[in-house]
């Protein structure tokens, strides 16, 4: 692992903390930079001898965290003044050159198919791990898998020079982090980044339809179909395990399969078959977390992309108390409306931007408030239950908004939700 003799991370938070433990543990001396450390990070820094660096000097290669924008001025400065400019992901890969990785991106679905993926290649007898922008970190797992599964944010791709993945899946493309990218014509491009370095003999999995320039063999999974590249079926999508989404599981098939190939495995249908099967939905992830009678309760907290908010509408059981709010961040809601048509019962507003979101949606809507956060929620899920008509339907948390308003991330939101959830099956009925 070549670096050079001056290495500089910049930023820290959960990413470049993680890299600055990984260039310890190797013996790499490295200064950090940060415009607002927190306190934790001076610590760690301190406790592993790094020192405070200098974004206005020179350096041979700058570890970026996905959250500094990659024309950021001092980054175009550091360039300028003859680094390169990488991620923790890059630096992953040319400390482990020898670990075969697959990668995932995509507007929604990434996380789900990543878990996916390395759930099918472990039950395909490898020790597959997954990480990256999912939790754990790459650079957490790296020294420990046989195979990495790695999510991967637009942000992230667009710091990987040199990254070349066997097997790459693009779940689907639609429009997030405007304000970031500016517009969906460079999102798109930074997420197409993922086939950059790919060869032919690589493959890229990629939903029909999807045309995405690349040198490698491209495999097409419709979300109706369950089968092998030579058109074998694996399994009927009505037997995939509740909260399975059927395109997470038709790319995750395809994607173990080629990775098996890639490595001269055999392809067997039948541990395929069994893994899928034996899968779970990601926690917090369209999660039923409680039922009671024919009501169920989902958590999809991180359904904030249009996208993302959209399957879960669809696969959602009518008639539907959908719960809405949050901090605004400009998502399309035509799609949403066409979704929610002949489905959604009621609109349960909440939050911040609640009140607004539901307004634009033009649904009967109901405004739900709370002294705290926890009551807020509580009350949502509450209204949400004495919505459905004669006992039967969902209570679906797919916010639209993000959670800053309430809450310090979508899991805090999440487990909230389902707290109340809870409570209300074990008060009305039986505890799922």
């Amino acid at each position: 692992m070549n670096l050079g003799n001056k290495v500089l991370i910049y930023g820290l938070g959960r990413s470049g903390r993680g890299v600055a433990r990984f260039l310890a543990g190797r013996g790499v001396r490295a200064d950090w930079v940060d415009a607002r450390p927190a306190p934790e990070d001076e610590a760690l820094t301190a406790d592993l001898g790094l020192t405070r660096g200098d974004a206005q000097g020179s350096y041979d290669t700058v570890i970026a965290a996905p959250g500094v924008p990659i024309d950021h001025a001092d980054l175009n400065a550091l360039r300028g003044r003859g680094a390169e400019v990488i991620g923790e992901v890059t630096l992953a890969a040319r400390a482990r050159p020898d670990l075969p990785m697959v990668g995932v991106t995509g507007t929604a679905g990434k996380g789900g198919t990543t878990v996916l993926t390395a759930h099918l290649l472990r039950t395909c007898g490898l020790s597959a791990l997954e990480g990256g922008n999912i939790d754990p970190p790459l650079l957490d797992v790296v020294d420990r898998a046989e195979v990495a599964v790695v999510e991967l944010s637009s942000f992230q791709l667009e710091r990987v020079p040199g990254l070349r993945l066997p097997v790459a899946v693009i779940t689907n493309l639609g429009v997030d982090h405007l304000d970031r990218h500016r517009t969906v014509e460079a999102y798109h491009a930074a997420k197409r980044n993922i086939t950059a370095g790919q060869e032919a003999g690589d493959v890229l999995v990629v939903p029909a339809g999807l045309d995405v320039p690349t040198r490698a063999e491209v495999r097409a999974f419709t979300p109706d179909r369950l089968a092998l590249a030579d058109g074998t079926e694996v399994l009927p999508v009505a037997e995939l395990p509740e909260g399975l989404h059927p395109a997470n599981a038709a790319a995750a098939l395809l994607a173990a399969e080629a990775l098996l190939r890639h490595l001269g495995r055999p392809v067997d249908p039948a541990p395929l078959a069994a893994g899928l099967l034996s899968a779970q939905p990601v926690k917090g992830r369209f999660e039923t977390v409680a039922r009671l009678g024919e009501v169920r309760f989902i958590e999809d907290s991180i359904a904030t992309r249009t996208i993302a908010v959209q399957a879960a509408l669809e696969r959602a059981a009518a008639p539907i108390a959908w719960l809405v709010g949050g901090r605004d961040k400009g998502a399309d809601l035509a799609p949403l409306r066409d979704a929610a048509q002949g489905r959604v019962v009621k609109v349960i507003a909440f939050g911040e931007d609640g009140p607004a979101l539901a307004e634009r949606l033009g649904l009967p809507a109901e405004t739900v408030t709370g002294t705290t956060p926890d009551e807020t929620l509580m009350n949502a899920a509450r209204a949400g239950l004495h919505a459905l008509p004669d006992g039967r339907g969902t209570v679906l948390l797919a916010p639209i908004g993000t959670s800053f308003d309430l809450f310090r991330d979508y899991k805090a939101r999440g487990e909230s939700f389902t707290r109340a959830a809870r409570q209300l099956a074990g008060l009305e009925g039986d505890a799922p």
